[in-house]
């Protein structure tokens, strides 16, 4: 078959549809290259929308988390076919799946473990290209009362005052706080420079009866918490 007979998603077979196949099928049987050419609708003259989005994700080896990190250039020069429109689509439906993960924790508005910390600041941080370090407040039931970006700094440091730490802290009245960074080489092992900073924050906090419950490096696979491995 040439180009020029490339069929259309239309003229598949009802079954190998995206859109039909999660209707009859549940969307849990698509494929991630399915996913996105729902979200595309089309292709170009040389591939399906399926193959155009396979290809996509071949270009970051299958990694959703990579491809949460494109920008709409990164989409739009390399493909043949995904424009201004279909990249936006892409980027926002990935931005959703973001926000979704964190959204259960926000609703319950209480901290439990390192995991609910991590999935709470999951979104604001994971794929940032530079380090941001951000406080989460809370009450002494261990309830959310806020969280906030302290700090943004490089690739693979970000200066923290402890005063922007512990300041808010006092303002909130807030009996314990959660630290949060990411390591955007994905490396999830805290540098000396996080264990000193962890130390001095935590000296600080006593001094005024505020609790460091834990520091969470945020990674892209996974998270390191401090009060786990047991160095808070």
């Amino acid at each position: 078959m040439n180009c020029k007979e490339k069929l259309s998603i239309s003229r598949w077979a009802e079954e190998d549809r995206p859109r039909e196949k999660m209707l009859s099928k549940g969307i849990k049987t698509l494929t991630n290259a399915e996913l996105i050419a729902i979200l595309i609708g089309s292709g170009n003259i040389r591939e399906s929308a399926v193959e155009l989005s396979q290809r996509i994700l071949n270009s970051v080896d299958d990694s959703l988390n990579q491809l949460g990190k494109l920008s709409v250039n990164d989409l739009t020069e390399p493909f043949d076919g995904i424009g201004q429109a279909k990249a936006i689509s892409i980027i926002a439906a990935l931005e959703l799946g973001r926000r979704r993960k964190s959204e259960e924790i926000v609703q319950r508005k209480k901290i439990t473990c390192s995991e609910d910390a991590y999935r709470l600041l999951y979104a604001s941080l994971v794929d940032l290209p530079y380090e941001e370090f951000w406080v989460i407040f809370l009450n002494p039931a261990n309830r959310i009362l806020c969280t906030q970006k302290v700090s943004q700094g490089g690739t693979s440091f970000t200066s923290v005052d402890v005063k922007l730490v512990l300041k808010p802290a006092i303002e909130k009245q807030a009996s314990s706080i959660v630290l949060c960074h990411n390591h955007p080489s994905n490396n999830r092992q805290p540098s000396q420079a996080d264990r000193q900073l962890t130390k001095k924050i935590k000296e600080g906090a006593a001094l005024l009866d505020i609790r460091i419950l834990d520091h969470i490096i945020v990674c892209d696979d996974g998270y390191y918490s401090f009060a786990d491995e047991g160095i808070i």
